[in-house]
């Protein structure tokens, strides 16, 4: 017998699993209208196809289902639309944006069939892993039509050549720089099978803190290889260019981007990448941000820099994702307000294949920000909306954080850009604007950790940002519940228990970090547990007093029209919404308003002991969702309860310490004890002010 120990869930093949379906009944009704298979499309998707179900159907049904030669009733039948046997599906498919398929019952050959078909072979690809997941789901096979609703589907990976991640928290780098191009970790294949399942379509392989290097013959033959790996799944891959390339490896003088030699230097290499990679996606660009080089050097826009490198790429079809995470210390503006500042005056300057890469909130990923106001603000550019997968600033991958729900209430939050009803998703999906390159960015929060994401059920987010990029109408609780059956049980109730702890991760999380508004008070550097002290340093937007301005008055960012007027950059309904104290949605009170600590808040208590309780409830929150994960103990795989545990013991003991950090600091300015119900700190404010965390994970490389 093997030892328990081997058999242990090591989270390594993610929902991809293909656990047995446990219902027999349903099971059954599965079996009898999937006797046999084939796969009537040629190349390296439909082998992948056939390699799939190889794999799938066994786990599943716990026994192969045979491949058909065309003979069996009640057959699966897979291949594009310009095979002849599903040739009178064409029409199904000709409406549907590219890589859409559909999952239909039919005759064919005169047999009753189910017929997975696309116009395209990567269509053809998603379709099957769609009708796995109806498998693993336990949905019945009825007729499907789906499409995406944005073109690139992509994750960021901020990995350096060193295989170091900057804000990575599970492992190193997936990419082993050294061993390439001759080795291929069978791990490549994986994480194109897992991105492919949920439609995810590209990759950035190197940081936006880019390194040139990348950009060389040596490191090309690599990035060949894994664009080889990647090929058949439908992924391309995308670089990010350094804007100072043509300097550090063309030995010229000057990287600026209406300079005639730099522009032929950037068609040069750009034509020898595609050399290397005909499919090559594009760059993208991180430029005049936080010290690294781009065109305002020179006196010339972002768009100046970002048409350069679009129109050396537009022979190739390549894009460019030009970030517009920019702001100037030294421009004495509130921080929020400084990209729309610089890309609102731009829009219609850019090419057509260039994207303005926008984060989800005008700060930096923070447990909650209001969507960024460049949603809406930029009609005639398309935008690529930009959220954070690996949690930099939501405790690492120690604490447990579902993010389907950030995503969302920024996906929906209504921009008022053509009146009521103008969503950031029809901003981003080209809906609102008529925009057909569209999409969504990721930054992964993936590593060599086994389990990939370091915490095993941090696996969810990269799950629900692909099927959101995907299908940005589908609910939280949806994606959520898929997730669970495909990667932890079927059972109803162990499937509601760990659906419920998920979706409260969000709000648990906010509670006990940056309550009622407050943001950016995390530790200096490496971003790891609250530091609402910290002052004095390089520049002030790079310390926690800049943003909460606690004072012997109250707390918080004033933004309203009274204050620095960021509220000015949204459409006048969004404004009317958070600009009267009285009236503003107490989740972001203290994001746009400087609030009296006597200010009455709803619930009828001060806001001081409104922010002690919150705090509070943040930590209960957590203990609350350890009594819910003991109970499923000897339901789920021992080992993944054992480490869920203790990864929910880390997440109480720095709740604890994130509220009691926090409040012996303000209480300095509110000048009031703590209400009833919040315990006395075990530390003094001192003890917490002199911990030090100088090798915290993922910390940014000095450059």
């Amino acid at each position: 017998m093997i030892p328990q120990r081997l058999q242990a869930d090591d989270g390594y093949e993610l929902w991809l699993k293909y656990t047995r379906i446990a219902d027999p009944t349903v099971a059954a009704t599965y079996r009898r209208q999937l006797q046999g298979w084939r796969v009537v499309s040629e190349g390296a998707t439909a082998e992948v196809v056939r390699t799939e179900l190889r794999r799938a159907l066994p786990g599943l049904f716990g026994k192969a289902i045979p491949e058909a030669a065309g003979g069996v009733n009640h057959q699966l039948v897979i291949g594009t639309s310009q095979s002849p046997l599903l040739a009178s599906l064409h029409n199904k498919v000709a409406g549907l944006a590219a890589d859409g398929f559909v999952i239909t019952h039919t005759r064919i050959q005169g047999k009753e069939s189910i017929a997975i078909v696309s116009a395209t072979e990567t269509g053809m690809l998603y379709g099957v892993f769609h009708f796995l997941r109806l498998l693993q789901t336990g949905q019945p096979l009825a007729e499907v039509s789906s499409a995406p609703k944005t073109k690139v589907r992509i994750l960021n990976h901020w990995d350096n050549l060193d295989r170091t991640v900057e804000r990575g928290y599970a492992g190193f780098s997936l990419w082993d720089w050294h061993k390439l191009p001759d080795y291929l970790d069978p791990r490549y294949t994986d994480y194109a099978r897992a991105n492919a399942s949920i439609g995810i379509n590209g990759a950035v392989l190197t940081n936006v803190n880019a390194n040139a290097l990348v950009l060389t013959p040596m490191y090309l033959e690599k990035v060949r290889a894994l664009a080889d790996v990647f090929r058949p799944y439908g992924i391309k891959v995308y670089l990010t260019a350094r804007f100072s390339a043509p300097i550090e490896l063309g030995n010229l003088p000057t990287a600026d981007p209406l300079n005639k030699e730099v522009r032929t230097w950037w068609q040069d290499k750009i034509r020898e990448i595609y050399t290397y990679i005909p499919d090559f996606g594009g760059f993208t660009v991180k430029a005049n941000s936080e010290g690294q080089p781009g065109p305002q050097n020179y006196g010339r826009t972002h768009a100046d820099g970002a048409n350069m490198l679009a129109e050396a790429l537009q022979p190739y079809h390549g894009i460019v994702m030009w970030r517009a995470f920019v702001y100037d210390h030294q421009v004495p503006e509130d921080r929020t307000r400084q990209a729309y500042n610089e890309f609102k005056p731009l829009d219609g300057k850019f090419l057509p294949n260039v994207m303005v890469q926008v984060k989800n909130g005008p700060l930096d990923f923070q447990p909650r920000e209001p969507f960024h106001p460049l949603f809406g603000a930029m009609p005639s550019t398309a935008l690529l909306p930009e959220f954070q997968l690996t949690q930099e600033y939501l405790g690492f991958a120690t604490h447990l954080f579902y993010q389907a729900p950030l995503f969302k209430e920024c996906l929906d939050a209504d921009t008022y850009a053509r009146g009521k009803g103008s969503p950031v998703s029809n901003v981003i999906d080209g809906t609102l604007d008529q925009h057909t390159l569209t999409g969504m960015a990721g930054v992964a929060n993936i590593g060599n950790d086994r389990n990939w994401c370091g915490h095993p059920l941090a696996q969810a987010n990269w799950y629900a940002f692909g099927r959101l990029a995907w299908d940005h109408q589908l609910s939280p609780s949806t994606v959520a519940d898929e997730w669970i059956r495909m990667t932890l049980h079927q059972d109803a109730a162990v499937v509601q228990t760990i659906r419920a702890m998920l979706l409260a991760t969000r709000e648990t999380t906010v509670r006990y970090m940056t309550p009622l508004g407050l943001h950016h008070i995390m530790g200096w550097n490496h971003h790891y547990g609250p530091a609402p002290w910290i002052k004095d340093k390089e520049r002030a937007d790079w310390t926690s007093v800049y943003y909460h301005r606690a004072d012997a008055q109250g707390i918080g960012f004033d933004r309203s029209s009274r204050g620095s007027n960021a509220l000015g950059q949204y459409h006048p309904p969004v404004q009317a919404l958070y600009n009267d104290l009285q009236q503003c949605p107490e989740s972001y009170l203290l994001w746009f308003h400087h609030v009296p600590w006597n200010h009455t808040m709803r619930s009828g208590r001060t806001l001081w002991n409104e922010l002690c309780y919150t705090y509070q409830q943040g930590v209960d929150s957590v203990a609350s969702m350890q009594t819910q994960w003991k109970t499923l103990h000897g339901k789920v795989d021992g080992a993944l309860h054992t480490q869920v545990t203790s990864l929910l013991a880390i997440q109480y003991q720095e709740a604890t310490w994130w509220r009691d950090a926090c409040l012996l600091y303000f209480q300095q300015f509110s000048k009031q004890p703590l209400p009833t119900g919040v315990p006395k700190p075990a530390r003094t404010l001192e003890d917490y002010q002199r911990l030090e965390f100088p090798y915290a994970p993922g910390i940014r490389p000095k450059w």
